[in-house]
């Protein structure tokens, strides 16, 4: 059904609406954390029934580690029993597994035996920085030391003054990687998101000003050269590389990504509330990210986001993950929080939970569907199972609050 032009109010106003979106998130919680936790240390990746993948011991990522501490301190926020020993766990692994004693920084995975790989992403340690922010919150012990040491590696290691941004990655002496010429958007994105909480968390105007910079690099400037279509693969000078393509299109999908647009649509408008409105190109690029995305990315005839175009905006990779939707759906919330009132995103955002709700939320087994064909089938070509909560579980949530801040600053 569509509703385009006659959208009179807000779903995320309705009372049903809302409690609809508490039960997706609650699933999600019970799907998670009764199954999730290794007595090894991490989290286990999950299958589509919520048993531990096969070798899910081997290999265990930073990233999920943190997506973990940061869902589960807002679970904690929300009064969920039993939140705080996931908490406890994750912030655990992350010290004592994940930290590089010796040299400094975070090891992007480990295995039982330690580093599986040593180096040091920058994804990863903004995934960091995320989890000791949500943990400082919950008065977590470890949150003020590992806050303290890894904005110090951020500053010292990744931070690149020159362009307002960070470098990519490093060995684990912290020596370059194929020449270390190499920067890319999606890490500091997660940065710009950590960045805010570290600055809600803390009340540090530093952080602030570090997401101000990265956005202005890469939206105000970089997607406003290409027609607010956010690049994703950059030289040392942030040159862009149209041709860039790396076999690992999880992390570096080649081409333009409109799940990305739609992720910063909602940081941009995030980071406007809280730096007190004052950039005033932030409203409309984040306006014009969603519309791009949207109009795009989109699939009219079948539904859902492809996963990625070609620079000539023709479908590239056509399977639809759930990380798209839910960042939509976010995206949306924060415009109708924010601009003027206009039929097509709220429309967008009904369009949007009516596809998650039909198509990527596993109705039989719980969770959602990390991925689906170009038709809309349960598939498994980038995801193995169900191995993250954070997207859906933010989706799920962020319409439930006043769009001023992160989630952790909305609920505490």
């Amino acid at each position: 059904m569509s509703d385009a032009g006659q959208t009179s109010k807000f779903w995320s106003d309705l009372t049903y609406h809302r409690r609809w979106l508490l039960d997706q998130a609650e699933g999600l919680m019970d799907f998670f954390q009764y199954r999730a936790i290794n007595p090894k240390g991490g989290f286990y990746d999950l299958d589509d029934e919520g048993r531990p993948l096969p070798n899910a011991n081997a290999v265990r990522g930073i990233h999920a580690s943190a997506r973990m501490v940061h869902c589960y301190s807002i679970a904690y926020m929300l009064g969920r029993p039993g939140a705080g020993d996931l908490i406890d766990h994750g912030m655990n692994f992350l010290w004592n597994g994940h930290r590089d004693q010796k040299n400094g920084g975070y090891v992007w995975s480990m295995n039982d035996d330690g580093p599986a790989d040593a180096n040091k992403q920058g994804y990863g340690h903004a995934f960091v920085l995320l989890a000791a922010s949500s943990a400082k919150l919950v008065g977590h012990p470890l949150a003020d030391k590992m806050l303290a040491d890894i904005t110090e590696v951020l500053e010292t290691r990744f931070w690149e003054k020159q362009y307002g941004a960070i470098a990519e990655e490093f060995t684990a002496d912290w020596g370059p990687i194929d020449g270390g010429t190499y920067r890319g958007q999606n890490s500091n994105m997660h940065l710009t998101e950590a960045l805010m909480a570290a600055f809600e968390a803390t009340g540090e105007q530093h952080y602030l000003d570090k997401a101000e910079s990265i956005a202005d690099l890469i939206i105000r400037r970089l997607a406003g050269a290409t027609g607010f279509r956010v690049g994703e693969h950059f030289d040392t000078n942030w040159t862009l590389n149209k041709d860039y393509y790396h076999p690992d299109e999880m992390f570096r999908p080649a081409g333009t990504t409109p799940g990305h647009a739609l992720e910063w649509a909602r940081l941009t408008l995030q980071l406007w509330a809280l730096g007190n409105k004052k950039h005033a190109w932030m409203p409309d690029a984040a306006k014009n990210l969603f519309i791009q995305a949207m109009s795009l990315g989109w699939d009219k005839q079948k539904g859902g986001f492809f996963y990625t175009l070609d620079w000539d905006n023709k479908p590239a990779k056509t399977n639809k993950l759930w990380w798209p939707m839910c960042e939509a759906a976010g995206a949306a919330h924060f415009i109708n929080q924010h601009l003027p009132h206009d039929p097509f995103f709220e429309d967008s955002y009904r369009l949007i939970w009516s596809t998650i709700a039909n198509r990527f939320i596993d109705h039989r087994n719980g969770g959602w569907h990390e991925e689906l064909t170009e038709d809309l089938v349960p598939a498994h070509t980038l995801f193995p199972g169900k191995g993250d909560i954070y997207h859906a579980f933010q989706a799920c949530l962020i319409p439930l609050y006043a769009a001023d801040g992160s989630l952790t600053k909305m609920i505490g």
